[in-house]
Formats: structure tokens, C-alpha cells, sequence
């Protein structure tokens, strides 16, 4: 089985949540002992990513590949066009949408891998209201083209399955779950980045609306002020995804560009990792923090109900008395969740289950 895997994402920031997906993805395929996986991206001309993929002769700039312009030369002119040449069974889709615009090859097959559809139903991150409605009806055509011409469409949880079928229900029949590979810290961890205190809670992820940061920033602060045991916040994030005067409080660290090791070390060190998205597709830094033991408090009504064992604890992300409640109780009595359990509950997220589960789902799409 020829397979084409849409690299973009990985290209584009290697270490994004998304980023790390595709790597995943590649890995798994890679071990397939019937696969010849082929990678397909774009990249400047002397970009190293241009001798592990097929990309088109025209360079392109790393900064320019989200927009939709140059996603439709990519998508109309290069993908149909290799897929043909390169004889492809199969060709994924990785970043919600993406898939050839165009006839399809005869004998090829059509993976979307959709993590989400919150570019659809969410509020997202923009500069301005003009751009915020372009990208909406701009994404709304992309994403419903590659959901009507796919043959699969993976998901990451129950939960955006639930939710591609309620936004495309006439896709329902394509929908498969296909969790996240979340594979185990390959380096030793590092120091921890300098200035943070021995005591602190994590926060990974800060752009988006959905994220709830600033909410839970302000009830954060509020506990602050009535005990001084609530720890300091590490953000794993930039301090312009809030307003100023939030992101600058006393107890406040940023970090960002962090690497592997540095990143692992601030999982283990953590006393809890707090996810109070009122949104998520799968819930990525959950399962990490829970990968090397720490204790983890999530927020409810996403996939982030199926991502926490259910002894975490949970609170709703729109309640800011409970939430209040929560930090002031877990700042006087720490979580006293066993931490190999949290690890065992983990491993269900791990390589082994992936590739079974990615074996059923290919299986499925060659017979």
C-alpha cells in the first residue's frame, strides 16, 4: 500500500500540537511492513524538508503556508496531479481539511484527519474582524469539501465525532474514532527553565478563546488574594493571547520554544496540569502530564471528559464560584490521585493501541 501523507502541518511548526500528530502518524505508518509511505509538503527551496518529500518546484515561504491562497495552489494544481504520477492507495488529509481539489485518482482513497471543527464553531484567534470572516466562510468551504469528497474521516475522540456529525450529518457514516498517539518522552529532562518557583500548577496552551485562560487567569488571581498557598501559574503560551493587565499579574510565568526535554521536565515537576478549555478535541497535555505521573484537573463537557480517568477532578469551565472552589481546595489538600495509576490510564493512548487501531481503520479502507 502506496500512502501519502500531507506533511504541511509538521513542516509549518513541528512542535505544535498538530505538528506532533503528523509525526506520530508518519511513525506508525513507517513501521507498517505492507506501507511505502510517501510525504507530501511544501518548503523553501533550501529547506531540508524538500529531501523527505515530494514537494512542488515553485518555493514557498514557511510563514505563507496557511493561507488560503497558497493552500489552493497547493491542494489544486500540485496534489491531484503527484497522487496520479505516484500511484497513491492512500492519501491523509491531517489538518482538517486539505484533501485534493479536483477529480479524484481512480483507486485512490481519501483520509481526513479531523481533530476538530472548532475553526467552524468556535471563536478563533484573530488579528482582525474583517480577517475572522474571511478565514470562517474560507475554512467553511475547505472543511466541508474534504469532509463530502473523503472516504474516512479519523477523529481524535467520541466527542468530535459527535460534533462532525451534528455540523455534517450526512457524513455520519464516514466518522472513526482514532485517538491521538501520545508516545513517551524520548529525552531525559532537562533543568527547569530559570526564574520558576519549587512549587507551581501548568498551563499548556493559551491562544484560542476556547482555551478559557483569562476566565480562569481572574479566578485564579481572586483565590490568590484570599490564601497564599494557591501556587504560581506556569503558561505554556504567549502573554498577547490575553489582555495585559491579566497576563502581567504577580505568580505569572510565560514560556514558549521550549524543547523535548525541557518540556518533559516541566510536566514532572508540576504539582497539577489545569485544562480549563471549554472546548477540546482530544486533550494532548493531559494525557503528557498524566504520562509521567501528575496529577491533572480538567474542565467538563468536551473531549476532555473521555481524555481524564474518572477519579480526575473536574469542574465547569463556565462557573467561576466552582472553579474558585476547586483551586482554593487542591491549594490546601494537593490531589492524592496515585500517580501509577495515572500513568496506567496513559498507556491506553500509547503506540501499541494506536497501530492496532490504525491497521482496522487502513484495513478497512482496501477492501
Amino acid at each position: 500500500m502506496r500512502v501519502g501523507l500531507d506533511y504541511r502541518p509538521a513542516t509549518i511548526a513541528p512542535m505544535s500540537g498538530i505538528g506532533r500528530q503528523v509525526q506520530a502518524l508518519e511513525n506508525a505508518l513507517a513501521q507498517r511492513a505492507d506501507t511505502e509511505l510517501l510525504r507530501l509538503s511544501e518548503a523553501p527551496l533550501n529547506h531540508p524538508q524538500r529531501q523527505t518529500a515530494l514537494c512542488p518546484a515553485w518555493p514557498s515561504s514557511l510563514e505563507h503556508l496557511q493561507r488560503p491562497q497558497v493552500r489552493f495552489r497547493f491542494e489544486r494544481r500540485f496534489l491531484p496531479a503527484t497522487l496520479r504520477e505516484q500511484n497513491i492507495d492512500v492519501f491523509i488529509a491531517t489538518a482538517n481539511m486539505g484533501l485534493p481539489i479536483g477529480r479524484k485518482p481512480a483507486g485512490t482513497r481519501y483520509v481526513l484527519v479531523l481533530h476538530d471543527l472548532f475553526q467552524l464553531t468556535q471563536r478563533n484567534f484573530h488579528r482582525s474582524l474583517l480577517t475572522a470572516i474571511a478565514y470562517r466562510f474560507i475554512n467553511t468551504v475547505s472543511i466541508a469539501w474534504s469532509v463530502w469528497i473523503a472516504d474516512q474521516i479519523w477523529c481524535p475522540s467520541q466527542y468530535s465525532c459527535n460534533e462532525a456529525a451534528r455540523v455534517f450529518p450526512w457524513a455520519k457514516s464516514k466518522l472513526r474514532v482514532l485517538n491521538n498517539l501520545v508516545p513517551a518522552f524520548s529525552d531525559t529532562p532537562s533543568e527547569l527553565p530559570m526564574g520558576l518557583p519549587e512549587r507551581y500548577w501548568l498551563l499548556v496552551g493559551t491562544r484560542e478563546p476556547r482555551k478559557n485562560v483569562a476566565f480562569f487567569i481572574k479566578n485564579w488571581q481572586m483565590c490568590r488574594q484570599q490564601n497564599p498557598l494557591v501556587p504560581d501559574l506556569v503558561l505554556l503560551g504567549q502573554p498577547s493571547d490575553i489582555a495585559p493587565e491579566l497576563a502581567t499579574l504577580p505568580g505569572l510565568h510565560w514560556l514558549s520554544g521550549l524543547s523535548e526535554a525541557q518540556l518533559h521536565a516541566l510536566y514532572i515537576n508540576a504539582d497539577s496540569l489545569w485544562q480549563p478549555s471549554f472546548a477540546e478535541g482530544f486533550g494532548l497535555p493531559v494525557v503528557e502530564a498524566m504520562s509521567v505521573g501528575t496529577q491533572v484537573v480538567v474542565a467538563q463537557g468536551s473531549a476532555l471528559d473521555e481524555v481524564a480517568p474518572p477519579a480526575a477532578r473536574r469542574f465547569d469551565p463556565y462557573d467561576g464560584v466552582q472553579i474558585q472552589a476547586t483551586i482554593l481546595d487542591l491549594a490546601q489538600t494537593p490531589s492524592s490521585l496515585d500517580s501509577h495509576a495515572l500513568i496506567e490510564w496513559a498507556q491506553q493512548f500509547t503506540e501499541p493501541a494506536y497501530l492496532k487501531r490504525l491497521d482496522t481503520l487502513l484495513n478497512a479502507l482496501s477492501h
